[in-house]
């Protein structure tokens, strides 16, 4: 039997394995993009006069993340016209998907937010960025969980949230810095600053495209992939353009009704993050129906290809379903929807919270971005080695334990303002617990995965992993108004206690096997 000490040093090893080492520059790549959608933005926005309720609000661009398993399927069954021959099946769409987020970054370093009715503009393409982004997650997710076994999930989630973080860093911190440098200041706004900027976040994104230029492509787990006929995918493609389009219409003609049942809801409860949630729970609701309804419709037409709407939408969760039984599923989804809630909702507001405390850009750059970066890739390292010793379960109970209590510590800065020592001793904590349950849980995931349905299963498991905290936290600037930062900062903590509890639910009914 190997020693403890040989056995780590196996462990250890692995971290140099070549698919490990791909993640961190997959990684990378997938991190860009997410602080350009919130805290970067946010301070851009700021700067440029917004107000602190709309600010929030544009995180919702991020909810494509929450929604891209929509879209999986087209992924995973729709070929890309001359690249997927040359590259394969997965390459060709990781360096589609690249390319459009680069696009989609360099089109928004086109728009000045300070212009009357840029708002609008600002918002599409921002909301480009969390498709194109959210369509690179997808791929990249099916790759990770493709290229390699279980035994090297837990480190390649753990490489990958490397690689993430220092794509945050360099949109995070190097942003901030970037604009800074060239002249954007809260004082003194400068749009030229933040164009050069976003334009340079642009070029970043070379390095997921060189990567997949470089990397071979995986073993394809379903040889029928690509099996119909260029007319049946195109019907197939047809489909979701028109639920999409149902989707944006239905909320573009209820926008007025919605604005003043909003404003009749806040003078009723006098609470505007309440009115705001019920109504546009209430707008999703409607949609969605009705784009249901017009998918049955469609089911009525030539367009609608059943067997393969079958296969691409239905046996996915068919399987999970049969896999697991119907009622330990939903525990499973619940959880899934419920584990990081605590962290994203408070995660919104961070940047303006410490600067509305008095840190300045300079000092957000060099504590939360650099220095929690390397608390959080530390984070992540040890959370992949204590889930290979320890089993997944364990680290995840850790890990929803200590994002309550180091959340909580949000409450202490608040009570002592700029502290500098106190705001190093926060976002230690807070990062470090970030990276290890993050690690857990993304392994949790690609272990629930079938390899048959990776793109699909994994991206609806990745969505509800971020709807419900995503939606919440774009109200947290109105939650912030109404309750105070300490109010709000008790209530993202308390969020995360039922997490405990459902793990227990899965772990005693014998869902997951360490």
């Amino acid at each position: 039997m190997p020693s403890q000490a040989s056995s780590w040093q196996d462990s250890l090893k692995a971290f140099l394995h070549p698919r490990v080492a791909t993640m961190f520059f997959y990684g990378f790549s997938a991190g860009i993009p997410l602080l350009l959608i919130f805290s970067s933005l946010s301070l851009w926005l700021r700067e440029a006069g917004v107000d602190r309720s709309t600010v929030t609000y544009f995180s919702w661009a991020a909810l494509a993340y929450s929604f891209k398993f929509l879209w999986a399927p087209l992924i995973d069954r729709l070929p890309v016209p001359g690249l997927t021959r040359w590259l394969g099946r997965r390459r060709a769409w990781l360096l589609v998907s690249q390319l459009a987020v680069a696009l989609s970054i360099f089109t928004i370093s086109q728009v000045d937010p300070s212009q009357p009715g840029a708002l609008n503009l600002m918002a599409f393409t921002v909301v480009a960025l969390g498709f194109t982004a959210a369509t690179q997650d997808i791929v990249i997710d099916a790759y990770r969980i493709e290229s390699a076994g279980a035994e090297l999930q837990a480190l390649m989630s753990s490489s990958y949230i490397a690689g993430y973080r220092i794509g945050m860093l360099t949109s995070g911190a190097g942003s901030l810095v970037l604009a800074s440098q060239l002249g954007s200041t809260s004082e003194v706004y400068s749009y030229s600053a933040w164009q050069s900027t976003y334009a340079l976040m642009a070029l970043t994104m070379l390095v997921g495209a060189i990567t997949t230029l470089v990397i071979r492509e995986p073993d394809n787990p379903r040889p029928d992939a690509f099996a119909y006929s260029s007319r049946q995918y195109l019907r197939f493609l047809s489909i979701f353009v028109v639920g999409i389009a149902t989707f944006v219409a239905m909320y573009v003609i209820t926008g007025p009704e919605a604005d003043s049942l909003r404003s009749q809801l806040k003078e009723a409860t006098h609470n505007s993050a309440l009115a705001g949630l019920v109504v546009e729970s209430c707008r999703l609701a409607l949609a969605f129906a009705v784009v249901y309804i017009v998918i049955k419709l469609m089911a009525l037409t030539p367009l609608y290809e059943k067997q393969l709407v079958e296969e691409s939408y239905i046996e996915p969760v068919r399987d999970f379903f049969h896999r697991y039984g119907a009622r330990l599923a939903l525990v499973i989804l619940l959880f899934v929807g419920f584990y990081r809630i605590s962290d994203i909702v408070l995660g919104v507001i961070s940047n303006v919270f410490f600067e509305d405390i008095g840190f300045t850009k300079t000092e957000i750059a060099t504590v939360v971005k650099t220095f929690g970066l390397f608390m959080t890739i530390a984070g992540g390292f040890l959370g992949g080695l204590l889930a290979v010793r320890h089993g997944v379960i364990k680290v995840l109970y850790l890990g929803a334990f200590l994002t309550v209590a180091t959340n909580l510590l949000f409450l202490w800065l608040a009570h002592a303002g700029h502290d500098i020592r106190i705001l190093y001793v926060v976002i230690s904590a807070d990062n470090l617990t970030a990276g290890l349950a993050s690690a857990a849980f993304v392994a949790f995931l690609s272990q629930l995965t079938n390899v048959s349905f990776t793109a699909v299963q994994y991206a609806i498991f990745s969505s509800l992993m971020t709807l419900l905290p995503k939606t919440i936290g774009g109200y947290s600037g109105s939650m912030v108004d109404n309750l105070g930062y300490p109010g709000f900062f008790l209530l993202a903590s308390l969020m995360g206690v039922p997490v405990l509890g459902l793990i227990y639910m899965i772990q005693r009914k014998g869902a997951f096997k360490d």
